[in-house]
């Protein structure tokens, strides 16, 4: 998922790391110094349409390192969430570092997530912009629910919970989709997703051009 302009990347806030509140925490995870960053794969892309594999096997180094290149690479294409297919792998991973709409901060990873929605009665839809790191420099508002839950799994396989309202629910729910090989894309009306894949159209290049410096940039640090 991007970022939107509504939306800045957190810097220093009030954090939750896993779903747990921390003292302090960096601006950039300790991820993205160990990660190497990966192509980021486009709507089309075969991997992006299908359901995911969970993952079965924990505490591996391949797992491990899947998960700090997912946080580098997100860092590159500056954006709030990333799916492993949206990395070419079809595992039941996804990474973020989102904030809310009350400006607390959340970072993490999750593994096998399963998303919990508010029952009808309590559930809120909210119209807001929402773009993803697939559909490079398109962003239309999309209707979510304001509150998400996610269960699931750290790489060592202790359980997660994580609870996201605001822009970090509408995150968590983006990068659920992703898992069962959907886009934002495929929740608008055809008229929308046109829209969309024309402003990708128009934006591609000066998107992959930022990410490159970004790329540069973040390889420059001591």
């Amino acid at each position: 998922m991007s970022v939107s302009h509504d939306h800045p990347h957190p810097v220093d806030r009030r954090v939750r790391l896993q779903g747990r509140p921390v003292d302090t925490f960096p601006a950039l995870p300790p991820e993205v110094d160990r990660g190497t960053p990966r192509r980021i794969t486009e709507v089309g892309e075969e991997v992006l349409n299908r359901p995911c594999r969970e993952v079965t096997e924990f505490g591996t180094p391949e797992l491990s390192t899947l998960i700090d290149d997912m946080f580098r690479t997100m860092y590159v294409a500056e954006g709030a969430g990333l799916a492993a297919n949206q990395v070419g792998v079809d595992l039941r991973v996804f990474v973020y570092d989102c904030s809310d709409d009350d400006g607390i901060r959340h970072v993490g990873h999750i593994v096998n997530p399963v998303l919990e929605l508010p029952g009808p009665g309590a559930r809120r839809l909210v119209d807001d912009m929402e773009g993803c790191l697939s559909v490079p420099g398109a962003g239309l508002p999309v209707p979510r629910t304001d509150q998400a839950v996610v269960r699931g799994l750290d790489q060592d396989g202790n359980p997660l919970v994580v609870e996201g309202t605001g822009y970090f629910a509408r995150c968590l729910q983006h990068e659920a989709d992703h898992l069962i090989g959907h886009l934002y894309l495929d929740r608008l009306a055809k008229r929308d997703r046109k829209e969309a894949l024309r402003q990708m159209a128009d934006r591609r290049e000066e998107v992959f051009a930022r990410r490159e410096l970004k790329a540069e940039r973040l390889a420059a640090r001591p």
